[in-house]
């Protein structure tokens, strides 16, 4: 399932591995008692589908309903992953909270046909992920990853060329500068332009918030 909602000619750093039911890689254990609380009365994390652009609403109602029909002792939590986004955007940095996975929310519940009907019943829900007609549960690692990713202090860089394109440099000796993309270190989060200087095609090392799109 794509849970991405980028357009085709954006790069982003650190997006989630695709899987059979929710891209989410395999993380470091996390400490026991913020992942595996209540684990004896089957309390868990359940991903929730529902329209793109609604989520924090979706959210709300679903706390509404749970204080209005007493469910505060099946229904625990609700969040929207978000985490913050940087990107250049007329040739300056703009700080961004974008959600992690747009579409989808996370319950943490002890799954009873009254919970599940709760949720499902909720304005804006379109379902449960899941096979089968019961939800799955995500691993503790799942979920010790999308936390990590919510606690982060870095902001992702938001990178809006490829290699191949054309880009104009706005910072540095080379500010004005344009060439087009050789290579794009994700790790290092850098890219290497081939600028036209003194006649001559030249490799240059620059930071992504140092290109823009041409």
């Amino acid at each position: 399932m794509d849970l991405q909602d980028r357009e085709e000619n954006e790069i982003i750093l650190e997006e989630p591995s695709a899987s059979a039911e929710f891209p989410l890689d395999a993380a470091e254990s996390v400490e026991e008692e913020e992942l595996e609380e209540h684990e004896d009365d089957g309390q868990a994390w359940y991903v929730v589908s529902c329209y793109s652009g609604n989520e924090e609403k979706v959210q709300h109602n679903i706390e509404q309903r749970i204080e209005s029909m007493g469910m505060e002792d099946l229904i625990f939590d609700i969040i929207v992953p978000t985490e913050e986004e940087v990107e250049m955007k007329d040739g300056e940095r703009k700080t961004m909270e974008q959600r992690v996975f747009p579409g989808y929310i996370l319950v943490n519940m002890l799954q009873t046909e009254e919970s599940r009907f709760v949720v499902r019943s909720t304005p804006g829900v379109i379902g449960f992920v899941g096979m089968g007609d019961k939800p799955t549960p995500l691993q503790p690692e799942e979920v010790a990853r999308i936390l990590k990713r919510m606690e982060s202090e870095a902001p992702r860089i938001k990178v809006t060329f490829r290699p191949g394109e054309r880009v104009r440099i706005i910072e540095g000796p080379f500010k004005d500068f344009h060439g087009k993309v050789s290579e794009i270190d994700a790790e290092r989060m850098i890219v290497r332009v081939m600028v036209n200087f003194f006649g001559r095609d030249t490799p240059v090392e620059l930071d992504f918030l140092q290109v823009e799109k041409a």
